[in-house]
Formats: C-alpha cells, structure tokens, sequence
C-alpha cells in the first residue's frame, strides 16, 4: 500500500523517481480502509530532507498510512521558507485535541544546549507528555531520543571529547523483540552527534531495554517495556550522502571536522560512500509500524 502525503510537498517528486507508491489526498479518500495516522515533529534544520527521508522508510509496508506534518511554534525555521511551512506543517495547537496511531520525533542540531535552554523545550515537553496519552507508540532520533530519556526517564546526556560521526557495526543483544525480528546479529547505523548517554544510566531504569549497542558508538536502540517508546540514538534515515554533505558544510565553516568514521572507501573524501545501512533501516520502520502501531493501536479511537 502506499503513502499518503500531500499533492504538493517537495519530497513526493523524490519518491516517485524513486519508484516509490505515494497517493495524494483524493485518491486515498475514495478506498475504504483504515490507514495509519502518523504525526513527525521535524525539528531538524532542513525540513524537506528530512522528510524525505522518513517518508521514504514509512512507504515500505503493506499500510495505508496518513502522515501530518509538525512544528514547534516557539521556534523560528533559518533554512526552510515560510511558505513550505505555512503549506505543509502544523503546529501543536492544530493537533492537540487528536489522537494518533504513531509518531516521529526527530533530531536537532543543539545537542551543545542544555535542555532548558532550548528554546522550545517546554513545548516539547508538553508534545512528549501528550504523547502518553494520544498516540500509540512513538519513535525518537538522536537528539530527539536523548530529550525524551532526559524528559521521561531523568537520564541526563554528557558531552563528548569529539563529534561521533561515521556509519559504525552496532551488536544485536535483545533478539526476542518485534522490533529487531529479521535484523542480524550486526549491522551498520550512521551517528552525527557531539553527546551521548550512560548504557549504565538507561540500565538503572527496568522499564528500559537496550536492544542493541556498539562498541564506537554505545548504545543504540532502546525501547521502554511496554514499546509505547522507542529510542533510537543514530540516523538509519540518513541518504548515502548526507555524512559527505555535513563533513563538506563544517569544512566549509572552518571548523576542522574529522573524516567520518567507516564512511568514505579508504577514508578518502574524494570518493563516493557506500549505502550499507539501507536494508536494516527499512526493515527497522517496518517493524515498528507493523508490531508497535498496527497491532496495538485501536481500530477506533476513543
């Protein structure tokens, strides 16, 4: 089954060339079946990469899916026009009286911030406990994850020596969990994060399970006991490129970067990375669409 995203959004003529199944409005309003309704707060800096990208892994399932677009409204966008956020976004007060079967709380470039001095901080903190009570279960990236084991759980992020960049060899150590059914026992995950949390921290929590972890890069996924939360610390969303793109853009800025971790063929910036994390990524959003929304949500909401 498709995705369902607007007529107009940018990122539809990426997927359609990609061979992708999108369908507009109209045409999903005329087949009688219950799609998914699944809300992504995007606070990532580039909108409309981001979007693609998670739409991308949310088209491969046999699920009709609805997806709505979100914003923090304490917070101005520098890289995405006003006119694509006006079209294609909401914010919390559009939303707010709506339940929703999943939801997607991206990354954010702000990992030097304390929490609170974010400035949409308390914003967010409403949108996550909101989300205790109106939607199914909900998927947390990088920063986004970090912010909700600090909201929820009290575990608190630390700061590391250098930027964690670099696609690293993550260890399966729960394999009895929906989530990771058909992974490997390792597999590949890219990171772009200057902070990271304790795995001794999420241990002291018993509600909390760590699915997987690397020895480069630490913990990996989590997920709390009962799956309405699941953590995920890197970026399976990331395209081939956008490690290449980061590193050229703080090269660019003067800020010295080191070469990607496991990224460029003999470490060398000259030559095009390897998608070798694709495969995984899909198979990890099928999963969670499938085993933590479609099966546990209800078919009416009350």
């Amino acid at each position: 089954m498709p995705i369902n995203i607007p007529l107009h959004l940018p990122a539809r003529e990426v997927l359609e060339a990609e061979n992708i199944f999108v369908m507009d409005e109209t045409r999903a309003s005329t087949q009688d079946i219950r799609p998914l309704n699944i809300v992504i707060l995007n606070i990532m800096p580039e909108k409309e990469k981001t979007e693609t990208q998670l739409l991308r892994l949310l088209s491969n399932s046999p699920l009709q899916i609805n997806v709505t677009l979100l914003r923090p409204i304490c917070h101005e966008s520098k890289t995405t026009s006003q006119q694509h956020l006006n079209q294609f976004y909401k914010t919390f007060f559009d939303i707010k009286h709506r339940k929703y079967d999943g939801m997607i709380i991206t990354g954010a470039p702000i990992e030097h911030l304390p929490f609170e001095d974010v400035n949409y901080w308390n914003e967010l903190q409403g949108i996550m406990d909101w989300t205790n009570t109106h939607v199914t279960s909900t998927l947390h990236i990088c920063w986004g994850a970090q912010a909700a084991l600090y909201h929820h759980y009290g575990i608190d992020k630390y700061t590391l020596s250098q930027k964690l960049s670099g696609v690293y060899l993550h260890k399966l150590i729960k394999t009895e969990f929906d989530l990771v059914r058909g992974f490997d026992d390792y597999y590949y995950v890219p990171h772009s994060r200057h902070t990271d949390v304790k795995i001794e921290d999420i241990q002291k929590q018993k509600c909390l399970q760590i699915l997987s972890v690397s020895e480069e890069a630490g913990v990996c996924l989590v997920k709390s006991e009962n799956g309405k939360h699941i953590f995920l610390t890197g970026h399976p969303e990331y395209e081939a490129c956008t490690l290449k793109d980061e590193y050229l853009r703080d090269q660019a800025k003067g800020l010295d970067p080191n070469i990607p971790d496991h990224y460029f063929p003999n470490d060398d910036p000259m030559r095009e990375p390897h998608h070798i994390w694709r495969s995984h990524a899909y198979l990890l959003f099928a999963n969670w669409l499938n085993y933590y929304v479609y099966q546990q949500t209800p078919y009416v909401w009350e």
